[in-house]
């Protein structure tokens, strides 16, 4: 029996997406049936096709019969369910919200959650045991990695935490009102002996990092722009004071005749007496917002400082205080050349802190 059939587009469209299923998943069955249909399309006969695929002329009829009448439907994929999971999802929900506590709370006498320690959290509530092996990639499932720990002062005031959120319009729209730049200011230290961090190494030799034991220190005076993202920055070998702050306030302000509005930490040498004065005396040229005390993670700066000392002093050995200068001075001034980086630290800042509902900038 002789005849020729044509798909639409649509038809053609759905058996190569079932195609590619099929191969996804080693569905050997599924590929032959489907590859028969396109090779009918093609105007291959049933035998012919029944002759290449090694099936029956039956066999390619009935596939085509079905195909015909029920669409893709008719192509039943082997789903292999694979083993049955230990744990419910009820009970992996569960799991998540204790690793969201402290160990102590669960009687454990350490302070970081490990796999044996997680393992027999598990055991102890459910009577499951889990190899500690398979639960790194449980626990990545469950939206876990293992990160290094961060210190939060507990002198922090929630109530004017809060307070700070809620004006943050405000501020925003008194910059943009007033053609002014909304600056984060913040200073970093970057020591001569060089910073330690993680990096890759061969199992069981740890990389070592040759130092000097000088304890001399670059520092640097920094200010980015929440609309911009253009970068101010000054560096010096002194102490960070209110002298010092206010020469690189003097600087910035030469360089720009817009007003600021800047926004800066409870730093004693931002607070000080002669600090009030200086504002007092430049109240034309700079409006001050505060940050709430021990409130680091309200300031993007921050994100900045990590990528600075990330391409600097990590890891690094400089014995010579020059070469550590020029270092950090070489990576500021090639980051204040591209201030979509800048704007990228904000938007990745109002990513994590999206109960904050910082306004996108303008």
């Amino acid at each position: 029996m002789n005849f020729r059939i044509r798909y639409n587009r649509k038809k053609i469209k759905e058996l190569i997406s079932a195609l590619q299923k099929a191969y996804q998943l080693g569905d050997i069955h599924v590929i032959k049936r489907v590859s028969a249909m396109l090779r009918i399309h093609e105007g291959k006969s049933i035998s012919e096709t029944a002759q290449t695929l090694g099936v029956s002329y039956q066999t390619v009829y009935n596939w085509l019969k079905d195909y015909l009448l029920k669409g893709a439907d008719s192509f039943k994929f082997n789903y292999s369910p694979g083993r049955k999971p230990k744990m419910t999802k009820t009970q992996k929900q569960q799991l998540k919200q204790c690793l969201l506590s402290s160990p102590t709370e669960f009687g454990y006498d350490i302070g970081c959650w490990n796999a044996l320690i997680i393992a027999d959290l598990i055991y102890q509530k459910w009577g499951i045991l889990y190899h500690r092996g398979y639960l790194c990639q449980l626990l990545s499932n469950l939206g876990f990695s293992w990160q290094k720990a961060c210190s939060v002062s507990d002198h922090r005031d929630p109530i004017k935490r809060q307070e700070w959120k809620q004006n943050w319009h405000n501020i925003v729209k008194q910059a943009q009102e007033m053609n002014a730049l909304l600056l984060f200011g913040d200073e970093a230290s970057f020591p001569q002996w060089g910073t330690l961090s993680y990096t890759w190494a061969l199992k069981g030799c740890q990389p070592t990092v040759q130092t000097s034991g000088k304890r001399k220190a670059y520092k640097v005076f920094g200010l980015i722009d929440y609309f911009s993202g253009r970068l101010f920055y000054q560096g010096h070998t002194g102490r960070f004071n209110s002298e010092s702050y206010q020469r690189f306030l003097l600087y910035v302000m030469q360089q720009t005749d817009r007003h600021i509005i800047l926004i800066q930490d409870n730093a004693r040498y931002h607070t000080s007496a002669s600090m009030k004065r200086f504002f007092t005396e430049h109240v034309s040229r700079i409006t001050v917002h505060p940050l709430p005390s021990y409130s680091p993670d309200y300031n993007p700066i921050e994100y900045l400082w990590k990528r600075v000392k990330k391409d600097t002093t990590h890891n690094r050995y400089f014995p010579e205080f020059g070469i550590l200068v020029s270092t950090v001075e070489r990576v500021l001034e090639r980051l204040s050349q591209v201030p979509d980086y800048i704007l990228s630290l904000m938007n990745e800042y109002r990513k994590s802190f999206e109960h904050l509902q910082f306004p996108v900038a303008a």
